[in-house]
C-alpha cells in the first residue's frame, strides 16, 4: 500500500477510532489501567515523550495530564485534527508525519512511545533504528504491540529481537488482562520496555 493509500485508510478510520475501548480510553477503569501501566515504566514528569503513530492522541493526552511534555506524530491528518482538539489545554503538540521517520530532532526525547505501529511499518528494523536515534542518553522505548487474531502483528519474540538488534536490552510484559482491552482476548498483546 502506498503512503497516500495508507493515509487515506487511516483518515477514514479516524471518526470511529476512539470507539474501541483501548483506543479512546473512555471507560475510567481502562484509562486508569493504561495510566498505571505506562507511569510504572516512565521517567518522572516532565520528561519529553514522542508518541509515534499517535492516532487520535489518547495516550499523548493521558501522559500530558500527568505532566509529561508530549509530541505526537501520525500519518493521518484526520487523526491529528482529533488529537489536537483532544489535547486543548494540555502540554501536547501534534504534527502530520511518518512514524517510521518522524521529523523530530535526534537525541531530544526521554521516551519514544508507540502503540500498535511497529508491526505496520514497511521496514520495522529501520523504523526502530530511527526511533532509537530520537532518544536522549538513558532514554526509554515503550512499545505496545501484539500478534492479533487477524494474523497481523509482531510476536513478542520478534519485537524483542528487533530491539536487541539495535544494541538495547528489552523486557516484555504480556498484557492478557481484559482491563486493557475492554474485553477478553485470546491473542498475544504486550508491552516491551527498553
Amino acid at each position: 500500500m502506498s503512503t497516500e493509500e495508507t493515509r487515506a485508510a487511516w483518515d477514514a478510520e479516524a471518526a470511529g477510532f476512539d470507539d474501541e475501548p483501548d483506543h479512546g480510553l473512555r471507560d475510567p477503569l481502562i484509562r486508569a489501567a493504561w495510566r498505571d501501566l505506562l507511569l510504572a515504566h516512565l521517567p518522572p514528569a516532565p520528561a519529553r515523550v514522542a508518541d509515534l503513530g499517535c492516532g487520535t492522541g489518547t495516550l499523548s493526552v493521558l501522559l500530558a495530564e500527568e505532566g509529561y511534555d508530549v509530541a505526537g506524530v501520525d500519518l493521518s491528518p484526520e487523526m491529528i485534527v482529533r488529537a489536537t482538539a483532544k489535547a486543548a489545554g494540555h502540554n501536547a503538540t501534534f504534527a502530520v508525519g511518518d512514524a517510521a521517520d518522524p521529523d523530530l530532532a535526534a537525541g531530544s526525547f526521554d521516551v519514544v512511545l508507540s502503540r500498535h505501529v511497529l508491526w505496520a511499518l514497511p521496514d520495522p528494523a529501520a523504523g526502530l533504528a530511527r526511533w532509537v536515534e530520537l532518544l536522549a542518553p538513558g532514554g526509554r522505548l515503550l512499545l505496545v504491540e501484539g500478534c492479533w487474531f487477524t494474523g497481523s502483528g509482531l510476536a513478542a519474540g520478534d519485537t524483542e529481537a528487533l530491539v536487541r538488534a539495535t544494541g538495547r536490552d528489552a523486557v516484555v510484559r504480556h498484557l492478557p488482562e481484559p482491563i486493557y482491552w475492554g474485553k477478553e482476548i485470546d491473542d498475544e498483546r504486550y508491552l516491551l520496555v527498553s
